[in-house]
Protein backbone atom coordinates (compact mmCIF):
# COMPACT_ATOMS: atom_id res chain seq x y z
CA UNK A 1 0.00 0.00 0.00
CA UNK A 2 2.60 2.23 0.42
CA UNK A 3 4.92 3.68 2.93
CA UNK A 4 1.95 6.74 3.78
CA UNK A 5 -0.10 4.14 4.99
CA UNK A 6 2.39 3.25 7.26
CA UNK A 7 2.17 3.05 11.20
CA UNK A 8 3.95 5.21 14.01
CA UNK A 9 4.61 2.65 16.90
CA UNK A 10 4.47 4.40 20.60
CA UNK A 11 5.20 3.68 23.97
CA UNK A 12 4.93 6.19 25.50
CA UNK A 13 1.78 7.57 26.33
CA UNK A 14 2.94 11.14 27.55
CA UNK A 15 5.74 12.46 25.62
CA UNK A 16 5.03 11.23 21.83
CA UNK A 17 7.06 9.33 19.48
CA UNK A 18 10.56 9.65 20.18
CA UNK A 19 11.81 9.72 16.83
CA UNK A 20 9.27 13.02 16.01
CA UNK A 21 10.73 14.91 19.01
CA UNK A 22 12.96 17.91 18.55
CA UNK A 23 16.37 17.21 19.92
CA UNK A 24 17.10 18.99 23.18
CA UNK A 25 18.99 22.29 22.71
CA UNK A 26 17.85 22.73 19.07
CA UNK A 27 15.97 25.60 17.97
CA UNK A 28 12.90 26.21 16.13
CA UNK A 29 14.77 28.56 13.90
CA UNK A 30 17.58 25.87 12.85
CA UNK A 31 15.53 23.36 13.27
CA UNK A 32 13.04 24.88 10.03
CA UNK A 33 16.36 25.28 8.30
CA UNK A 34 17.48 21.84 8.41
CA UNK A 35 13.72 20.47 7.84
CA UNK A 36 13.72 23.27 4.45
CA UNK A 37 17.00 21.77 3.65
CA UNK A 38 15.55 18.26 3.82
CA UNK A 39 12.48 19.01 1.65
CA UNK A 40 14.69 20.62 -0.72
CA UNK A 41 16.71 17.86 -1.43
CA UNK A 42 13.76 15.35 -1.41
CA UNK A 43 12.22 17.21 -3.95
CA UNK A 44 15.32 17.34 -6.37
CA UNK A 45 15.66 13.58 -6.18
CA UNK A 46 12.39 12.42 -6.68
CA UNK A 47 12.57 15.02 -9.92
CA UNK A 48 15.22 13.30 -10.98
CA UNK A 49 13.65 9.90 -10.18
CA UNK A 50 9.97 10.43 -11.43
CA UNK A 51 9.74 6.51 -12.02
CA UNK A 52 10.96 4.88 -8.63
CA UNK A 53 8.43 3.81 -6.32
CA UNK A 54 10.77 3.47 -3.54
CA UNK A 55 11.79 7.42 -3.63
CA UNK A 56 8.15 8.02 -3.85
CA UNK A 57 7.28 5.88 -0.99
CA UNK A 58 10.17 7.76 1.27
CA UNK A 59 9.29 11.33 -0.41
CA UNK A 60 5.48 10.29 1.05
CA UNK A 61 6.88 9.38 4.85
CA UNK A 62 9.22 11.76 5.27
CA UNK A 63 6.48 14.89 4.34
CA UNK A 64 3.96 12.85 6.70
CA UNK A 65 6.43 12.94 9.65
CA UNK A 66 7.47 16.74 9.48
CA UNK A 67 3.70 17.23 9.73
CA UNK A 68 3.85 14.84 12.60
CA UNK A 69 6.43 16.74 14.36
CA UNK A 70 4.07 20.09 14.28
CA UNK A 71 3.56 21.45 17.68
CA UNK A 72 -0.39 21.31 17.23
CA UNK A 73 0.04 17.07 16.54
CA UNK A 74 2.75 17.18 19.44
CA UNK A 75 0.17 18.69 22.33
CA UNK A 76 -2.06 15.52 21.40
CA UNK A 77 0.15 13.50 23.87
CA UNK A 78 -0.17 15.96 26.80
CA UNK A 79 -2.45 13.70 29.12
CA UNK A 80 -2.11 16.26 31.54
CA UNK A 81 -4.13 18.94 29.97
CA UNK A 82 -7.52 16.50 30.47
CA UNK A 83 -9.19 17.00 33.63
CA UNK A 84 -8.15 14.77 36.39
CA UNK A 85 -11.78 13.47 36.98
CA UNK A 86 -11.38 12.37 33.36
CA UNK A 87 -8.26 10.74 33.66
CA UNK A 88 -9.34 9.02 36.76
CA UNK A 89 -12.29 7.76 35.20
CA UNK A 90 -10.13 6.49 32.12
CA UNK A 91 -8.18 4.09 35.02
CA UNK A 92 -4.43 2.74 35.04
CA UNK A 93 -2.25 2.91 31.68
CA UNK A 94 -4.01 0.83 29.78
CA UNK A 95 -7.25 3.41 30.17
CA UNK A 96 -4.94 6.38 29.46
CA UNK A 97 -3.63 4.78 26.46
CA UNK A 98 -7.73 4.67 25.50
CA UNK A 99 -7.75 8.31 26.76
CA UNK A 100 -5.00 9.26 24.34
CA UNK A 101 -6.42 7.18 21.47
CA UNK A 102 -9.47 9.84 22.07
CA UNK A 103 -7.37 12.77 21.36
CA UNK A 104 -5.20 11.41 18.08
CA UNK A 105 -9.14 10.24 16.80
CA UNK A 106 -10.12 14.06 17.51
CA UNK A 107 -6.71 15.16 15.99
CA UNK A 108 -7.42 13.40 12.58
CA UNK A 109 -5.78 10.43 13.05
CA UNK A 110 -7.76 7.96 10.86
CA UNK A 111 -7.21 4.52 13.33
CA UNK A 112 -5.54 3.89 16.37
CA UNK A 113 -4.66 0.52 18.03
CA UNK A 114 -4.41 0.66 21.73
CA UNK A 115 -3.35 -2.84 23.42
CA UNK A 116 -1.99 -3.41 26.68
CA UNK A 117 2.07 -3.81 27.75
CA UNK A 118 3.34 -6.93 27.18
CA UNK A 119 3.74 -8.97 30.81
CA UNK A 120 1.31 -6.40 31.84
CA UNK A 121 0.57 -6.36 35.74
CA UNK A 122 0.12 -9.94 35.81
CA UNK A 123 3.55 -11.37 34.45
CA UNK A 124 2.32 -12.49 31.20
CA UNK A 125 0.02 -10.22 29.74
CA UNK A 126 -3.09 -11.84 27.75
CA UNK A 127 -1.14 -15.16 27.52
CA UNK A 128 -2.89 -16.71 30.31
CA UNK A 129 -0.78 -19.79 30.46
CA UNK A 130 0.11 -21.18 33.63
CA UNK A 131 0.22 -18.21 37.03
CA UNK A 132 -0.93 -15.52 34.50
CA UNK A 133 -4.23 -16.68 35.31
CA UNK A 134 -3.60 -15.85 38.78
CA UNK A 135 -4.42 -11.88 38.06
CA UNK A 136 -5.99 -12.31 35.31
CA UNK A 137 -9.41 -10.69 37.03
CA UNK A 138 -6.76 -7.48 37.18
CA UNK A 139 -6.90 -6.53 33.43
CA UNK A 140 -10.21 -7.76 32.83
CA UNK A 141 -11.04 -4.95 35.48
CA UNK A 142 -8.73 -2.26 33.66
CA UNK A 143 -10.26 -2.94 30.17
CA UNK A 144 -13.84 -2.72 31.74
CA UNK A 145 -13.07 0.48 33.23
CA UNK A 146 -10.99 2.15 30.11
CA UNK A 147 -13.63 0.99 27.65
CA UNK A 148 -16.54 1.97 29.27
CA UNK A 149 -14.99 5.57 29.91
CA UNK A 150 -13.82 5.52 26.29
CA UNK A 151 -17.55 5.02 25.13
CA UNK A 152 -18.97 7.44 27.16
CA UNK A 153 -16.50 9.72 26.69
CA UNK A 154 -16.85 10.03 23.13
CA UNK A 155 -20.89 9.90 23.86
CA UNK A 156 -20.11 13.52 25.38
CA UNK A 157 -18.39 14.59 22.77
CA UNK A 158 -20.79 13.76 19.87
CA UNK A 159 -18.01 11.11 18.45
CA UNK A 160 -19.58 7.80 19.20
CA UNK A 161 -21.32 7.61 16.10
CA UNK A 162 -18.79 8.38 14.02
CA UNK A 163 -16.18 6.21 15.71
CA UNK A 164 -15.77 2.62 15.45
CA UNK A 165 -14.47 0.89 18.64
CA UNK A 166 -13.34 -2.71 18.17
CA UNK A 167 -12.41 -5.04 20.90
CA UNK A 168 -10.56 -8.41 19.30
CA UNK A 169 -8.26 -11.10 20.17
CA UNK A 170 -6.79 -13.61 17.57
CA UNK A 171 -7.96 -16.45 19.64
CA UNK A 172 -10.15 -17.47 22.81
CA UNK A 173 -9.30 -19.99 25.58
CA UNK A 174 -10.39 -23.00 26.60
CA UNK A 175 -12.94 -23.50 29.99
CA UNK A 176 -10.86 -26.14 30.93
CA UNK A 177 -7.55 -24.95 33.19
CA UNK A 178 -4.32 -26.77 33.49
CA UNK A 179 -4.70 -28.96 29.85
CA UNK A 180 -2.82 -29.09 27.87
CA UNK A 181 0.37 -29.93 29.74
CA UNK A 182 3.00 -28.73 28.01
CA UNK A 183 1.55 -24.98 27.99
CA UNK A 184 -0.31 -24.89 31.33
CA UNK A 185 1.17 -26.70 33.84
CA UNK A 186 0.83 -24.32 36.03
CA UNK A 187 -3.17 -24.19 36.32
CA UNK A 188 -3.87 -21.83 33.13
CA UNK A 189 -5.42 -22.00 30.13
CA UNK A 190 -4.71 -22.93 26.63
CA UNK A 191 -5.30 -21.62 23.18
CA UNK A 192 -9.09 -22.44 21.68
CA UNK A 193 -9.81 -21.10 17.86
CA UNK A 194 -13.27 -23.00 17.66
CA UNK A 195 -15.45 -20.33 19.61
CA UNK A 196 -14.04 -17.15 20.80
CA UNK A 197 -15.95 -13.12 21.06
CA UNK A 198 -15.10 -9.84 19.90
CA UNK A 199 -16.85 -6.57 20.72
CA UNK A 200 -18.07 -3.58 18.37
CA UNK A 201 -19.35 0.00 19.88
CA UNK A 202 -20.40 3.34 17.96
CA UNK A 203 -19.61 3.66 14.22
CA UNK A 204 -23.35 3.92 13.96
CA UNK A 205 -23.99 0.55 13.99
CA UNK A 206 -26.98 -1.39 15.01
CA UNK A 207 -26.06 -2.28 18.23
CA UNK A 208 -27.47 -3.42 21.33
CA UNK A 209 -27.66 -7.21 20.64
CA UNK A 210 -25.31 -10.17 20.68
CA UNK A 211 -25.10 -12.69 17.18
CA UNK A 212 -24.37 -15.98 17.80
CA UNK A 213 -24.50 -18.39 20.31
CA UNK A 214 -21.99 -21.01 21.45
CA UNK A 215 -22.25 -24.36 24.06
CA UNK A 216 -22.86 -23.65 27.86
CA UNK A 217 -19.20 -23.93 27.92
CA UNK A 218 -18.63 -21.68 25.72
CA UNK A 219 -16.27 -24.59 23.52
CA UNK A 220 -18.53 -24.51 20.30
CA UNK A 221 -20.64 -22.07 18.39
CA UNK A 222 -24.26 -23.32 18.23
CA UNK A 223 -25.87 -20.88 16.53
CA UNK A 224 -24.73 -17.63 13.84
CA UNK A 225 -21.30 -18.31 13.34
CA UNK A 226 -18.88 -15.38 12.59
CA UNK A 227 -15.68 -15.68 11.01
CA UNK A 228 -12.98 -13.83 11.17
CA UNK A 229 -12.94 -12.76 7.35
CA UNK A 230 -16.81 -11.28 8.32
CA UNK A 231 -15.67 -9.70 11.25
CA UNK A 232 -13.30 -7.84 9.59
CA UNK A 233 -15.56 -7.43 6.08
CA UNK A 234 -18.00 -5.96 8.88
CA UNK A 235 -15.21 -3.33 10.26
CA UNK A 236 -14.60 -2.62 6.75
CA UNK A 237 -18.17 -2.09 5.56
CA UNK A 238 -18.70 0.36 8.61
CA UNK A 239 -15.77 2.64 7.48
CA UNK A 240 -16.99 3.01 4.45
CA UNK A 241 -14.50 0.79 2.66
CA UNK A 242 -15.96 -1.79 0.32
CA UNK A 243 -14.60 -5.28 2.11
CA UNK A 244 -14.26 -7.29 -1.42
CA UNK A 245 -11.54 -4.80 -2.73
CA UNK A 246 -8.39 -6.97 -3.20
CA UNK A 247 -5.28 -5.23 -3.10
CA UNK A 248 -2.13 -6.22 -5.81
CA UNK A 249 1.48 -7.16 -4.58
CA UNK A 250 2.69 -7.16 -8.33
CA UNK A 251 0.56 -9.66 -10.07
CA UNK A 252 -1.05 -11.53 -7.23
CA UNK A 253 -3.94 -10.40 -5.90
CA UNK A 254 -4.60 -10.00 -2.03
CA UNK A 255 -8.24 -9.96 -0.57
CA UNK A 256 -8.14 -7.38 2.09
CA UNK A 257 -10.56 -9.45 4.28
CA UNK A 258 -10.51 -13.44 2.83
CA UNK A 259 -14.11 -12.62 0.70
CA UNK A 260 -15.61 -11.82 4.20
CA UNK A 261 -19.37 -10.87 4.77
CA UNK A 262 -20.71 -7.89 6.98
CA UNK A 263 -22.54 -9.00 9.83
CA UNK A 264 -26.08 -8.03 7.99
CA UNK A 265 -27.43 -7.50 11.70
CA UNK A 266 -25.56 -4.59 12.17
CA UNK A 267 -26.74 -2.52 9.61
CA UNK A 268 -30.40 -2.26 9.18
Amino acid sequence: MGAQYSYVYLTDTELGPSGLRKPTGLSDARNNRRADLAARLRGDFARRNPEDERIRDYVAAAEAGVKLTSPKFMSVFDLKSESDTLRGAYGGEFGQRCLLARRLVESGVRFVEVSFNLNFINGTGWMTHNEGQLQQHVLIDQLDQAIAALLLDLENRNRLDRTLVVVATEFGRPPEFGRPPEFDGGGGRGHQSTAFSGLLAGGGLALGQAIGTTDELGRKIASRPVSIPDFHATIHRALGIDPSEELYDGDRPVPITDRGQPIAELFT
